[in-house]
């Protein structure tokens, strides 16, 4: 049999191979692990920076090197994987993440930490875009909701467990591990996972092989770098020369690869970002909401972490549990996801985020009233609210937006809101960021900055309603 014969490579083949529980567990812990291990790091760098003697600037680079590696390199993997197999590419990716998880574990000092940190954001860009591109090629209707809606559950509570998480790992320093435990945990959930997938995920790729866009990677790989080393780094460095003229050569950079993407795809071959992708309807305005949501949702997780362990003298284990009833609500979101998918459609995502600003304002209104003495406790019902809001954003977004994209181009469509959704939790992380931390060196104090974060992050929600409901009608 040959390769080509033996891959799923159009619907009908899909329909009939099918995805069993274990693998849709499976490869959702494909796209659980990456998102782990950029938050779960957050607890943890107090103690890289006095064990490993590293700077703030240093830090941040822990952080920032394997978002922007991931971010870099995720829309090349979707590519990959349409081409050469996303079975074949998830096994991949999935091995040389756990190497390097193991490795960030080992590693001895700072410089090796962040040489490794890169390797493991892009080992792990090969292997989540494959995710969404696989549930695309195999599965339809209600199975295929249930299981974009657990893609979009794992982000949202890989992100509130990876703080949970990190806290626990940290506070307990098993057998004298402290942080490195944060990267070891990797190794065993996704040695079980490998094992898995090579047993129960089937072969899926594109009916025509197309060939990467080298020149397009490369000014796409180049734009990110330049946009976001300079936002994760300037803060801490005090805005050196050369962060100002990395993000003014972001804009004409940006040109070039629109121009050269356009040229491609206008001579008939396979541009990296097609635009002809881009002008779908629902790909415009899904990007825009996972700018929006992903934008946001960072920058809230990173800003919380800061001020709750800061003025408010939360422990990490405290700092975590605060995020326990956002993973809770997630959960429950995504139960019954399908259900309520079928009963709303893609407005359910507009729903969501009214739903989200008024667990934002609550949150604001917490932590004005009580500051500094806020708590797991008297966070629980805000954060349930605002988890429940944003699991009605996020699970959905990933299905309604796959739907317009065709099915040979899956894995570019997954790439491309995998991209927004790494790119701009970094991008959120450094830019509301940097806007907490300017504010909390005045008279407001982390407290009132956290409060004015909080109600931006509703306002762009409010924002946000109306340009859902755009997703409604491309819907139809």
């Amino acid at each position: 049999m040959t390769e080509k014969s033996s891959a799923v490579v159009d619907r009908p083949a899909a329909e009939e191979t099918g995805l069993s529980t274990i693998a849709i567990i499976t490869l959702i812990g494909g796209a659980f692990l990456p998102i782990l291990s950029f938050f779960i790091i957050n607890v943890a760098l107090p103690a890289i920076g006095t064990d490993l003697d590293a700077s703030k600037a240093g830090l941040q680079l822990v952080v920032g090197t394997y978002g922007i590696a991931n971010a870099t390199l995720v829309v090349v993997g979707g590519r990959l994987g349409d081409a050469f197999g996303r079975r074949r590419l998830f096994l991949i990716g999935m091995a040389g993440f756990t190497v390097f998880s193991l490795l960030c574990g080992l590693a001895p000092n700072l410089l090796s930490l962040l040489a490794f940190r890169v390797g493991q954001g892009a080992l792990a860009a090969l292997m989540t875009p494959q995710v969404l591109a696989t549930i695309a090629a195999v599965l339809t209707g209600s199975s295929r909701i249930r299981a974009v809606g657990l893609f979009g559950a794992a982000g949202g509570v890989a992100a509130a467990v990876g703080q949970i998480l990190g806290g626990v790992l940290v506070s307990a320093d098993i057998a004298g591990l402290g942080w490195r435990a944060v990267f070891f945990v990797n190794v065993p959930i996704a040695l079980i996972a490998l094992v898995a997938a090579i047993r129960v995920i089937p072969e899926t790729k594109a009916i025509e092989r197309l060939p990467v866009d080298g020149v397009g990677a490369v000014l796409l790989g180049s734009t990110l770098v330049l946009l976001l080393l300079p936002l994760t780094e300037g803060r801490a460095l005090g805005w050196p020369t050369w962060t100002w003229i990395m993000l003014a050569a972001v804009l004409p950079l940006a040109l070039t690869l629109a121009i050269h993407q356009r040229r491609t795809e206008r001579l008939g071959r396979a541009a990296l970002v097609p635009p002809s992708v881009l002008r779908l309807r629902g790909m415009r305005i899904g990007l825009t909401i996972a700018v929006a949501f992903f934008g946001t949702f960072g920058g809230f997780m990173f800003v919380f972490a800061i001020a709750t362990q800061g003025e408010a003298g939360m422990s990490a284990l405290e700092g975590g549990l605060t995020y326990l009833p956002l993973a809770v609500s997630f959960m429950i979101v995504s139960v019954y996801n399908a259900r309520l998918q079928e009963r709303y459609g893609a407005s359910i995502i507009a729903r969501g985020w009214a739903i989200q600003a008024v667990g934002y304002l609550a949150c604001a209104a917490v932590v004005a009233a009580t500051w500094p003495n806020v708590g797991p406790l008297n966070m629980a019902i805000p954060m349930l609210v605002t988890g429940f809001g944003a699991g009605l954003v996020m699970m959905p977004l990933f299905g309604v937006v796959m739907a317009q994209v065709p099915q040979e181009q899956a894995g570019l469509g997954s790439g491309l809101l995998i991209t927004a959704q790494q790119t701009c939790i970094s991008l959120g992380a450094a830019t509301v960021g940097t806007l907490f931390l300017v504010l909390a060196g005045t008279s407001w104090g982390q407290g009132g900055a956290l409060t004015a974060v909080e109600i931006l992050i509703a306002l762009v929600s409010i924002a946000a309603v109306p340009v859902s409901l755009g997703l409604t009608r491309a819907d139809r």
